[in-house]
C-alpha cells in the first residue's frame, strides 16, 4: 500500500474499512478524501476460535449490517503478503498461508484488499493525523495485546515490519511491554512506561526515527505514561485513536 494509491482513490463509490481484532471485529464506510467515518462505526465480537471461516461469516454479517455497496479493505493482525497470511502471533494459526483476500471476497461477494493491521493504522496516522507531513523516518507503534509496527521513509511505508518482535528482556519485546502485559501483571503507568522506555532505546538505536507515534486504544491516556519516557527522538500519541485502523483499511480498498 503506498501513498500513490491512495491518493488515487476513489471517494464517488462508498469503501468500508473493517479491523479485525483479537476480541472485536470493527467497521464502517469511510470517507478516503477525509479520513473520517461517514456512519457509526459497527462492532462485533470475534468469533472463537478465531479461524478464517468463521471470521470471514462475521465480517460478512457486520457488511450486511452497514448496509452501503462498494469495495472493502480489511485488517489482520499478521503479516499479509499479497494478499496472503504469513503469520499468526496473535490469531488462530489456521491462518497461516490462507489467501485472505480470495477467503473475504468469495465470503462476501465484494472487491476486498487485506493489510497488516499495524500499517493500516500507521497510513491512516501518516495522512490524517500525528504524521501527516513529516518527511524522514516515522515509526508508529501500536500498542494492545502485542505490539505492532508500521515504519514510513519519507512517507512511504515498508509494510509487515512486526517490530514488536524484535527481542528484548530474553523474549520478544510484546511479551515484555505490551498493553496486555501492563494489565495482567497490574503494572503501575510509571513501572509500564520504564518498560516501553526499554523499547523505544531500542527501536531508536536501530532505526534512529525523526518521529515515534504511539497508538492503539491506550493512546487516549497518553498522558499517563508518555511524561514518564525521555527520549532524543519526538515522541507523540496518535491522533486517530480507535478509528485509525477502519480508515487504514478502507484506504487499502480497491478501487
Amino acid at each position: 500500500m503506498t501513498t500513490e494509491r491512495m491518493a488515487g482513490s476513489s471517494t464517488t463509490t462508498p469503501v468500508i474499512g473493517v479491523d479485525i481484532g483479537g476480541t472485536g471485529i470493527k467497521g464502517a464506510p469511510v470517507s478516503v478524501e477525509h479520513g473520517a467515518l461517514t456512519k457509526e462505526r459497527i462492532r462485533l465480537l470475534t468469533p472463537s476460535p478465531a479461524t478464517p471461516d468463521a471470521v470471514a461469516k462475521t465480517v460478512a454479517q457486520l457488511l450486511d449490517q452497514t448496509d452501503v455497496p462498494g469495495s472493502v479493505g480489511l485488517t489482520l493482525p499478521a503479516v499479509v503478503r499479497s494478499g496472503v497470511v504469513e503469520t499468526a502471533a496473535n490469531i488462530d494459526p489456521a491462518w497461516i498461508g490462507t489467501n485472505a483476500v480470495e477467503l473475504f471476497a468469495n465470503a462476501t461477494g465484494r472487491a476486498v484488499g487485506v493489510v497488516n493491521d499495524a500499517d493500516a493504522a500507521g497510513v491512516a496516522e501518516m495522512r490524517f493525523g500525528a504524521g501527516r507531513d513529516r518527511q524522514g523516518v516515522v515509526i508508529m507503534v501500536t500498542l494492545g495485546t502485542g505490539i505492532g509496527s508500521a515504519v514510513f521513509a519519507d512517507g512511504v511505508l515498508v509494510p509487515n515490519t512486526e517490530l514488536g518482535h524484535l527481542p528484548l528482556k530474553g523474549g520478544g519485546a510484546e511479551q515484555w511491554a505490551a498493553e496486555s502485559v501492563r494489565e495482567r501483571d497490574d503494572l503501575s503507568w510509571k513501572r509500564w512506561a520504564h518498560r516501553l522506555q526499554q523499547y523505544f532505546e531500542l527501536l531508536e538505536r536501530l532505526y534512529w526515527p525523526d518521529l515515534l507515534i504511539v497508538g492503539g486504544g491506550v493512546s487516549k491516556k497518553a498522558d499517563k505514561f508518555l511524561p514518564h519516557i525521555e527520549l532524543s527522538t519526538e515522541i507523540v500519541p496518535a491522533e486517530m485513536l480507535n478509528d485509525a485502523g477502519i480508515v487504514g483499511a478502507a484506504l487499502s480498498a480497491p478501487s
